[in-house]
């Protein structure tokens, strides 16, 4: 009689490391970025300061990079995809119409910062301190600007607008077309999926790009520079803050009525990398995947948020401009009149798309201060506190662009209510499986 074999003991299971939350991998950025900033300035360490910048700038040039055909193949699929959608013109304009009043109310709340606070008294700048910006925008170029003269130099210049324009166009075309373009739009679909799946390469980059661009900022301009602009930058914090979390759960408690903090829950990866990367379309796909995270329809979503990615700018083009216009007036000792308040406001609700979604916001403010007649050196004058002030901007910026389809998903009752209320802060992953509702081809449920 053979022995009983012995069993082998099991392989004890490896240890692996525990993985970090990717807010906490930005946080960490952040306060790293701070601190080594601080050290390059305090004792001048040239090569850190070198070594900051280039990473900062790498990070940006990467998300640049995706830019211009992740627009035009995202606005392209986007316009096709509303045969998918029952109602869709419907609602394609109560979202424009929602962007508008958002905008009017942020535009709103920056003007009234800063005829409280006069944020251009006691800083000590003099008009002779602002330079002149080599582009400034004006309601002719704006709308000239718009038709590109050819097909390639939009995509080499990055002129955001008149990709949009071209795509727009292409979009509409396929559309009329029918069965014909559907070698386009299957081609379209696979470049555009293609590009995201890039992007969150560089996304996954995005806490060694906090890094070098917080350090940067903190180096190169150092805390007695902000000190300088202390109310203005304060006006801008709490004017986004106040949009953020004040108007925009308003919106979402009386008008879609849900519960506003699962918004903030499940929008927050968006929010975060906007704050660091600084460019609304470059937060793009993420933006487009919390949002359908929230339970808006994908086929919805695909268009509500490419679009509000280029013209969707409560940050930049509301209350940053409002606040900037009150600033250099003072500067310059102009006086402004009410009608120049509702120029203001004119301004930001209409000349939004001028914005595009680049990082910073210099064509919208030359763009209202050209309109009130303000002197353009103005816009010298803040383009040193730029980068610290686009944070919030931006992250204000996304969060609109996720705030509007849930409000108008939630009003035609195309809402997932139960996606919306398990929606979590955790981070969205490319490879996220997609709801059986909000797959390609599941039509949207018809507004009521």
């Amino acid at each position: 009689m053979s022995p009983e074999p012995t069993a082998t003991p099991a392989p004890a299971p490896r240890r692996r490391l525990p993985k970090v939350p990717f807010w906490a991998q930005i946080v960490a950025g952040l306060v790293l970025g701070v601190l080594l900033g601080w050290i390059t300035r305090s004792y001048e360490v040239s090569w850190l300061y070198t070594t900051l910048d280039q990473v900062g700038s790498i990070f940006v040039q990467l998300l640049k990079l995706a830019v211009a055909p992740l627009v035009f193949f995202a606005i392209l699929v986007s316009i096709t995809n509303l045969r998918k959608v029952n109602n869709a013109a419907r609602l394609a304009s109560r979202t424009l119409l929602w962007f508008m009043i958002t905008s009017l109310v942020a535009v709103a709340i920056g003007l009234a910062i800063g005829l409280l606070t006069n944020p251009g008294a006691g800083t000590g700048l003099t008009p002779a301190d602002g330079k002149k910006p080599e582009n400034a925008g004006s309601w002719l170029d704006f709308l000239t600007g718009i038709i590109p003269t050819d097909v390639i130099t939009p995509f080499t210049e990055l002129n955001v607008l008149q990709i949009v324009f071209m795509a727009a166009v292409a979009g509409i075309a396929a559309l009329k077309l029918g069965e014909k373009a559907q070698p386009i739009l299957t081609f379209s679909e696979s470049v555009l999926a293609l590009l995201q799946k890039a992007l969150w390469w560089v996304i996954r980059l995005a806490p060694i790009g906090t890094v070098g661009l917080i350090g940067y900022a903190i180096a190169d301009y150092g805390w007695n520079l902000i000190g300088k602009y202390a109310t203005f930058t304060a006006d801008v914090y709490i004017g986004c803050a106040l949009v953020l979390f004040g108007v925009y759960p308003l919106l979402l408690a009386t008008v879609a009525k849900v519960n506003p903090i699962q918004f903030f829950r499940g929008a927050w990866p968006a929010i975060q990398l906007a704050f660091v990367s600084r460019s609304s379309v470059g937060t793009m796909p993420v933006t487009q995947r919390v949002t359908e995270r929230l339970g808006v329809p994908k086929e919805y979503t695909s268009f509500a948020v490419p679009f509000g990615a280029t013209t969707k700018m409560d940050g930049c083009a509301a209350i940053y401009p409002a606040l900037a216009a009150i600033f250099i007036a003072q500067i310059f000792d102009v006086q402004l009149g009410i009608s120049d308040y509702l120029l203001i406001a004119f301004v930001s609700v209409v000349g939004s798309a001028a914005t595009a979604g680049l990082t910073g916001a210099t064509v919208m403010l030359t763009l209202t201060l050209s309109t009130l007649g303000l002197p353009l050196e103005g816009v010298g004058l803040l383009l040193a506190i730029d980068p610290i002030l686009d944070m919030i901007r931006t992250a204000t910026n996304v969060a609109g662009q996720a705030l509007v389809p849930v409000i108008v998903a939630a009003r035609e009752n195309i809402l997932d209510r139960e996606a919306y209320d398990s929606a979590t802060s955790s981070p969205v992953d490319e490879r996220e499986p997609e709801s059986e509702d909000s797959r390609p081809g599941a039509a949207v449920p018809a507004a009521a």
